[in-house]
């Protein structure tokens, strides 16, 4: 009754229905915005302003203030009540139009809205529930009457109880059973309540990190980005570089190519005058002019050079000019009168013409003996004899007359131009130049994907125990079978064979390889600097300061040990190069192998409190390792 009420005062009196952003008028009555609205627009052509309710008359067109506190309480309201058309039951009585039911009596079976509820009867048997078109689901399918009681966990009649199966049980009232049942689910309500807290802080923490995998991932790709962008303008300079040096040596290559084009074409042209000025001469039918064209004796005496080399001595070449030409003449002697007559045109004496065939030069000295002199004091400084000049003068031409043999072998005809030596590119110095700058940029890459690099890193000989031995450049450890004897230090450890690096990383990327041992035992890792230095926790792995990877002495396997756990890796050892790569802000430490190609291991995560040292453990014969870079 009092919700009934309560809805008569949160009505408006133009649309009967509960406020939708309810205003005031100066005389105080509410009305919804729209609803009063449309009156004060009808009632503007008439130019008087009234209150639908009261009745008062207003001067001008009254403002419309809304009334917040009277809107708060009708939204409240109207959220506390059932929607109607959820249930889309009708009032059972209301024929001419269907109103949305708001109760439903159980005794009655009908479903009333709010005005027939009104007039409803108030007596007990009469049980209202929510709005149901079900009234059969609320009585007993045996006897057809009102579920009362509850009993074995099950709503019964009040017949059930007194004639039936559940005869002598004892029975609650629902309301009573309800009402406990609600204390229980209270209870179970108090209990998930931190359950859901927790869950809720799960999700929030989850949100958070996948906030934060989007802000990595958004600055991974920006990283990735530039670094591939900075590698492709990398090679693109390296590309230029080297195609000018190709263009260089081509250049310089082409200039001398073409020098040498040019001195053959020279040479081409002199040749190609010489062969037309003797096949001018061969074709004059005047035999003096022929005899007397000085030109051609050097042509004649260079091929009579030519043909001495085809005969012992002198004696033979005579024989053979004989023997072709016997036929012309008489006798040999006839032969070589004719050939002093074709020429003592030119000459006074016989002897006249052969002085005139001896070099030109001679003309310089008094007498043959002079010239050869000179020849030999201009290359003295050179050799120790005049004999050893001659010698070796006879073999340089003896070398070259082989090889013009040689060359000449099918016949006297083919005259080869030797073409001089030129150089070629030098493809391995672009080789070379290549590989270099690829280096240099791959060098360069890995030092910016993993931070700074650990080419330092140096293991401490304090803290190494006394049967492991450190190699003088600190860089490899191995497993000692005798005691070696190091001098006292608060730091070095005692029970276990094992070192440190001198070196720490409180912060920042960081990157270092390693090469282990096919033999013994081995653990490589990271400590803090607090790790015991005895006693059974001192261990890599073992204990909460230090974190390994280790292969046992007669096991295949990797595994990883932190807190005296351990969690054993798939990975059959298939290398003996491992990569530990550490970020200290975000609390990783990863170990790969170096295999082909490079696999991950594993990666352990946690908020580092100390600065963080290269860790190793070894034992037993031939166990070693050692710090690549």
């Amino acid at each position: 009754m009092a919700a009934a009420d309560l809805r008569d005062e949160l009505s408006c009196s133009i649309c009967l229905s509960i406020y939708t952003d309810p205003v005031s008028l100066p005389c105080a009555h509410n009305f919804c915005r729209g609803c009063i609205g449309r009156v004060l627009d009808t009632q503007e052509g008439s130019g008087a302003y009234s209150c639908p309710e009261c009745r008062q008359e207003f001067k001008e067109r009254p403002a419309l203030p809304r009334n917040r506190t009277l809107g708060n309480i009708a939204e409240r309201f109207l959220s506390a009540q059932p929607e109607p058309g959820d249930t889309g039951i009708p009032c059972t009585y209301c024929v001419l139009s269907p109103v949305p039911a708001v109760k439903s009596c159980l005794h009655c079976e009908a479903s009333m809205c709010e005005t027939h509820l009104r007039m409803h009867s108030k007596s007990a048997e009469h049980v209202l529930t929510q709005p149901t078109d079900s009234f059969m689901e609320r009585k007993c399918s045996v006897h057809k009457r009102i579920l009362e009681y509850y009993c074995c966990e099950t709503c019964v009649c009040v017949s059930c109880s007194l004639a039936g199966e559940h005869r002598g049980h004892r029975v609650e009232l629902l309301s009573e059973a309800s009402e406990k049942k609600k204390e229980t689910l209270r209870k179970v309500v108090e209990k998930l309540r931190p359950e859901r807290e927790e869950t809720e802080r799960g999700a929030q923490r989850l949100q958070e990190r996948r906030r934060e995998v989007a802000e990595k991932a958004a600055g991974e790709t920006e990283r990735v980005t530039a670094l591939v962008r900075d590698i492709r303008e990398q090679l693109e300079a390296l590309e230029k570089r080297l195609l000018s040096d190709i263009s260089s040596q081509k250049e310089k290559l082409s200039l001398t190519l073409t020098d040498l084009m040019e001195q053959l074409e020279i040479k081409k042209d002199e040749l190609s005058r010489k062969i037309r000025h003797i096949e001018e001469l061969c074709n004059m039918a005047d035999p003096l002019t022929v005899l007397q064209e000085r030109e051609s004796h050097a042509f004649c005496r260079a091929e009579g050079a030519d043909n001495e080399e085809d005969y012992d001595t002198e004696k033979d070449y005579c024989d053979n000019e004989w023997a072709d030409n016997q036929e012309d003449y008489d006798t040999e002697q006839d032969y070589c009168d004719n050939e002093w007559a074709d020429n003592q045109e030119d000459y006074d004496t016989e002897q006249d013409y052969c002085d005139n065939e001896w070099p030109d030069n001679l003309e310089d000295y008094d007498t043959e003996q002079d010239y050869c002199d000179n020849e030999w004091a201009d290359n003295e400084e050179d050799f120790d004899t005049e004999r050893d000049y001659y010698d070796n003068e006879w073999a340089d031409n003896k070398e070259e007359d082989d090889t013009e043999g040689a060359d000449n072998e099918g016949g006297r005809e083919r005259h080869d131009i030797k073409v001089p030596a030129v150089g070629d590119l030098d493809v391995d110095l672009i080789s070379e130049t290549l590989l270099t700058g690829l280096a240099a940029i791959v060098t360069g890459v890995k030092g910016r994907i993993y931070g700074q690099e650990a080419t330092d890193l140096l293991l401490d000989i304090n803290t190494a125990h006394n049967y492991l031995s450190v190699s003088g450049d600190r860089k490899s450890a191995s497993y000692s079978l005798t005691e070696l004897h190091y001098p006292q230090s608060p730091e070095r450890f005692q029970d276990y064979t094992q070192t440190l690096s001198s070196r720490s990383f409180p912060s920042g990327r960081h990157y270092w390889e390693v090469e282990v041992s096919e033999s013994g035992e081995w653990r490589v890792g990271v400590a803090y600097p607090s790790i015991e230095r005895r006693g059974d926790q001192s261990c890599i792995g073992d204990n909460n300061k230090s974190w390994g990877l280790y292969r046992g002495k007669n096991n295949n396997r990797y595994s990883v040990r932190h807190d005296s756990k351990d969690t054993d890796l798939p990975h059959v050892p298939s290398c003996r190069r491992i990569r530990i790569s550490l970020d200290y802000e975000a609390g990783r430490l990863s170990f790969y192998e170096l295999s082909e190609p490079i696999r991950h291991l594993h990666t352990f995560t946690a908020t580092f409190t100390e600065p963080l040292h290269v860790a190793f453990y070894l034992y037993g014969d031939g166990a070693w390792v050692r710090i690549i870079c």
